[in-house]
């Protein structure tokens, strides 16, 4: 019983699990948008549904409204989370905090073999 405490109870299942509800919530958000502008360019162009638009007898007009749908959700997804995202780690990370390449580990490697020093015993 202690083992499901620990396995429950650990911080990645926590945050992945809190991470899906709001990404659930989330894809309705984005869902209810994308109806909105589905709709507005359907009125816009006079076709207020693609699903039934068959030119010549080929129904073209679900596989047009998946790639518009697409395109509206990547749009929402890059300028409404990625891009506040980025702003905000730029903003808030010091130079410190910068990820630490295998280039800056192996050079540091190497310096302090050129200089003499032993690397501490684990």
């Amino acid at each position: 019983m202690k083992g499901f405490k620990d396995f429950v109870m650990r911080g990645n299942l926590v945050e992945l699990a809190v991470a899906f509800i709001m990404a659930t919530a989330f894809a309705a958000v984005v869902t209810a948008f994308t109806q909105i502008v589905l709709d507005l360019i359907g009125k816009a162009g006079g076709t207020p549904n693609f699903s039934g638009y068959t030119p010549g007898g080929v129904h073209v007009g679900v596989f047009i409204t998946a790639v518009i749908t697409f395109l509206i959700i990547a749009a929402v997804v890059y300028f409404f989370v990625v891009k506040p995202y980025e702003v905000a780690k730029a903003r808030f990370t010091t130079a410190t905090e910068a990820e630490v390449t295998e280039i800056d580990l192996l050079t540091e490697i190497r310096d302090s073999l050129r200089g003499g020093a032993v690397p501490p015993q684990v």
